[in-house]
This record gives structure tokens, C-alpha cells and sequence, in this order.
């Protein structure tokens, strides 16, 4: 039988990890809408809560708007363009301005009465507690 399958045991725990990641959970992923940039976001979990972290340099934090509806989470604002009086002649214009809109929907439960944010150094962080069903 070993000329029939030369492969011995190996291809079949090949398959059975295969199949194994297929029931691993799958997030969605992030919606965008609306403007040229969106800030990248980081979706962690402690034992206690689900962390969203966003990078948002050059955000007022007066422009930033967070809306948690029901498992959605929605991070929204607008970075202004800066206006120089003088007169410039740009070789490279790479950085981005605009209205954003990212949207990540969370895997489990959060209790809305209870979430925080920080701003600090252009990074915003959202700690949303989970419910003591989540737990």
C-alpha cells in the first residue's frame, strides 16, 4: 500500500489542518465610505473589552465623531487641509485630506452605556466594554 500512497499520514493531517482553519472565525472586513483617506484601525480584545485603536495625524479632535450602533462601530470626521499664505510649488503631494468614514463591526457584545475614548498624539483609542455575557 505505501507505492499507492507515498505521502504515508502526512497529506492527511495536511487536509484535517486545512479543514480545522476553515471553522477558525472569519472577520469582515472594515467598511469604507466617504473621502480620499480613512485612518487605519487596529480591532484587539482583552479578557474585559474590545480596544479600537485608529491612527488619525493631523485630526482635530473636535472633528471626530463615534457612533456605536448595536455590534457597529462607526469613526467619523475631517481633516482639514493646510493653507499656506505663500506661494509653493509642489514636486509630491502624498498626504491625504478629507472627510472619513470607517466602520468595523465587532464579533461580540459591548455594553454602550460604558465606552471610552482617548485622544492623545493623533492615535485615538475606543475601549468598549463587553457585556458579562461576552466575558
Amino acid at each position: 500500500m505505501r507505492t499507492l500512497a507515498p505521502w504515508g499520514g502526512d497529506l492527511r493531517r495536511e487536509m484535517e489542518r486545512f479543514f480545522e482553519r476553515l471553522a477558525d472565525p472569519v472577520w469582515e472586513p472594515f467598511e469604507m465610505a466617504a473621502g480620499d483617506w480613512a485612518p487605519q484601525l487596529n480591532v484587539s480584545e482583552t479578557k474585559d473589552a474590545m480596544v479600537v485603536t485608529a491612527e488619525m495625524p493631523g485630526v482635530d479632535s473636535k472633528e471626530i465623531g463615534i457612533v456605536l450602533t448595536g455590534d457597529l462601530l462607526t469613526l467619523k470626521g475631517v481633516k482639514e487641509k493646510e493653507t499656506v499664505e505663500k506661494e509653493e510649488r509642489f514636486h509630491r503631494v502624498e498626504r491625504a485630506y478629507g472627510a472619513f468614514l470607517r466602520s468595523v463591526r465587532l464579533p461580540m457584545a459591548v455594553d454602550g452605556s460604558k465606552v471610552t475614548a482617548t485622544f492623545k498624539n493623533g492615535v485615538l483609542v475606543v475601549t468598549l466594554p463587553k457585556t458579562p455575557a461576552s466575558k
